[in-house]
């Protein structure tokens, strides 16, 4: 444990950086190439995806932070009181200190994510705003499996709060097996809610991840300067150019790194090499049904109690609950 102030205790469980190299090594070794979206989030990478969300073109901030404001008492009430909250990849924390403040004497806040530096800052920002409330943030790859910290109040129920639709990244093998990890998490009487993109027409899910300021295409090659300065690589990030688009038959987003030139990188004492063309994946985003998704989540133990979603029919809120 690593002491922040008197009702904060942050447990460090960062990845090392050869989890990193390890990863790289593994994802670039393979075909198709990849490298694994969660090492987006840096210091640098926070910040640029916090930009993302304030974009014109980024509806789903917006959709999720409508269906809050419209919302939130009755998501308080379907979490219930006396819970333990733990929260995954809850990034600055807007979101979930508008949930937890409609809460009825929440036992604590467990936040998880794998930006130490966010994951402090919003922890410290809730802890000012709720002094009584115990926060125990986790850095951590929440992907794997994690002892969590034990708060001093025992709770009634376990809520786990999942927003901004993070759970498109993962294709629906790795979603199933994190949702049953989650349901495990839960336990009886236990639930999860849970942010979902929904299918819409391709043109308004390409522009969200092809903005015309570029800063979609700025944090996508951040990966790589990240992998310059951590791991010694030596991308040349110039020639790199981002792109995105929308897969109609797997109903989701691809964002690749597409190389402008026939070049060589060196990383870990290996060579790739690149033609003109060639591409890197960085990152799926599934978009989902109502219907498929609450298939998927059963599949993986759990019950729906109620969906909501914004008037435009953008974004889903799910609440699920784990049966008896």
């Amino acid at each position: 444990m690593t002491p922040t102030n008197e009702r904060m205790q942050l447990l460090d469980l960062e990845p090392a950086a050869s989890d990193f190299l390890a990863e790289a090594l593994a994802g670039l070794s393979s075909q198709p190439r990849t490298l694994p979206s969660k090492f987006f989030y840096d210091e640098r990478g926070s910040d640029l995806f916090q930009e993302i969300c304030r974009l014109p073109e980024y509806y789903i901030t917006r959709a999720e932070t409508e269906i809050l404001q419209l919302h939130v008492a009755e998501l308080a009430d379907s979490v219930g009181a006396n819970a333990e909250l733990v929260g995954f990849g809850t990034g600055a924390g807007v979101k979930t200190r508008m949930l937890l403040e409609c809460l009825a004497d929440p036992i604590a806040y467990v936040p998880i994510d794998i930006s130490k530096q966010r994951l402090l800052d919003s922890a410290a920002a809730l802890q000012l705003a709720m002094p009584h409330l115990e926060i125990l943030p986790v850095c951590a790859d929440y992907l794997q499996e994690i002892r969590l910290p034990q708060p001093s109040r025992k709770p009634a129920h376990v809520a786990v709060y999942f927003p901004g639709s993070t759970i498109g990244n993962l294709e629906p093998p790795v979603a199933r097996d994190f949702l049953r990890r989650v349901n495990r998490l839960c336990g009886p009487s236990g639930g999860l809610i849970i942010g979902v993109d929904l299918q819409k027409p391709r043109e308004i899910i390409e522009l969200a991840y092809n903005d015309a300021a570029g800063v979609t295409a700025e944090f996508n090659r951040n990966v790589l300067v990240r992998a310059n300065r951590e791991l010694g690589a030596d991308f040349v990030i110039s020639q790199w150019r981002h792109r995105a688009i929308y897969n109609d038959q797997d109903g989701r987003i691809e964002m690749h790194l597409i190389s402008e030139s026939d070049q060589t990188v060196r990383l870990g004492g290996q060579q790739f090499h690149f033609t003109a063309g060639d591409k890197i994946i960085t990152e799926y985003s599934y978009k989902h049904t109502v219907e498929g998704f609450t298939a998927l989540a059963a599949s993986a133990g759990f019950r729906l109690a109620r969906t909501w979603t914004d008037p435009q029919q953008l974004f889903a809120v799910f609440h699920f609950t784990v049966p008896d």
